[in-house]
């Protein structure tokens, strides 16, 4: 019979033990690095983690405020009564499992269709000369108040936040400790949030490297992928113009603002600089704003890579919200994103169903 050993490693690698030659196919075990399995010896032909069907791993990708359509997925699965044994999260995919997995996903939708641009400016607590615009102690704060003190390893399914080392590049899979510290390392996104010391390691956004972590679901044991894709609904972008240029009598932009300021205007404009970030987080002119340009530069990189890591990885069913009108700052469109998560997943209930048959 084949084994299935999990062994204590930090990165995920699977390897064929070849014995003899009768041995490959029969007797071969099958090493399988994860970061915080002890020792476990499983039989290779009962992975599943729950009995009477295979195990299902939910990917929760990330988004930003598109993420709140995992809300509407979580919904739809729950009223078909598929319950996933495994969560994977990235970013706001991460929130959304962590708060789901600790039963708290009633109270995320009541907050998050609460949302008003208000609010949303209420909560961006901007600080200057820091690793990161926002300090996120405000959202740092919502965040404990409804998950509390849970640990991930006393969470009632298997779950895994996906962050980046700083430094190293490192995919980190963050599977034990803290459930609320890993959930905020793996939303940290870079120039917007801080980094988050975690277990000796300063870790930022997951979807630099994985977006929708397919690989972390299988390593942990699932049988049946369902992934969730915020980014998928990008036809006709990332193409290649092939000729540009400028065109006559194209000079660069200057702001009137930067002419002519005084001293005082200066010290006025330092003093007044909390209240300008927050409008350039939200809005800007025809000009793309500062927020803009972070975030669709994070966009774009995570677009390329996500596609890539699918190619490599695709998951048993892809569910991909026609949510590309919505923008990754549009919190306050919350119930709008969680009807468009919804309306695709009851479209997928059917694959669903099939894979599981298929796989049970």
């Amino acid at each position: 019979m084949a084994e299935l050993r999990v062994l204590p490693h930090m990165f995920s690698r699977w390897t064929i033990a070849n014995r003899t030659a009768d041995d490959a196919g029969r007797g071969a075990s099958i090493e399988l690095s994860t970061v915080d399995i002890p020792n476990k010896t499983l039989d290779a032909g009962h992975v599943a983690l729950k009995s009477g069907g295979p195990s299902i791993g939910l990917v929760l990708g990330s988004g930003a405020a598109r993420g709140f359509a995992h809300i509407g997925v979580m919904r739809a699965l729950q009223e078909h009564g598929i319950k996933p044994d495994i969560i994977v999260g990235t970013s706001m995919g991460a929130l959304v499992g962590g708060c789901f997995a600790t039963d708290q996903l009633d109270t995320l939708e009541e907050w998050a269709r609460s949302l008003t641009m208000r609010r949303i400016i209420g909560y961006l607590d901007v600080r200057i000369g820091g690793s990161g615009l926002i300090g996120g102690g405000r959202l740092a704060n919502r965040l404990q108040d409804s998950i509390g003190e849970m640990a991930i390893e006393d969470l009632p399914v298997r779950f895994a936040a996906i962050a980046t080392e700083i430094g190293t590049g490192h995919e980190v899979w963050l599977t034990r400790g803290s459930l609320s510290l890993a959930v905020r390392a793996s939303y940290a996104l870079p120039g917007i949030f801080p980094p988050v010391h975690l277990g000796g390691r300063w870790l930022v956004d997951g979807a630099l490297v994985n977006p929708v972590p397919v690989s972390a679901a299988r390593a942990l044991g699932a049988r049946v992928v369902i992934a969730v894709n915020m980014d998928a609904d990008r036809f006709g972008r990332g193409t290649t113009i092939a000729s540009h240029g400028s065109m006559p009598g194209e000079a660069p932009l200057i702001s009137a603002n930067d002419h002519n300021r005084n001293g005082f205007a200066r010290l006025r404009g330092m003093f007044s600089a909390e209240r300008t970030l927050k409008r350039e987080i939200i809005s800007g002119d025809s000009r793309p704003s500062f927020s803009t340009v972070m975030v669709e530069s994070f966009n774009i990189m995570q677009d390329r890579l996500t596609r890539m890591r699918l190619a490599g990885d695709p998951p048993d069913i892809h569910i991909a919200p026609r949510i590309g009108h919505i923008g990754w700052l549009d919190f306050h469109r919350a119930a709008e994103s969680i009807a468009v998560g919804r309306a695709a997943t009851e479209k997928a209930m059917d694959s669903i169903a099939e894979a599981v048959a298929d796989l049970g």
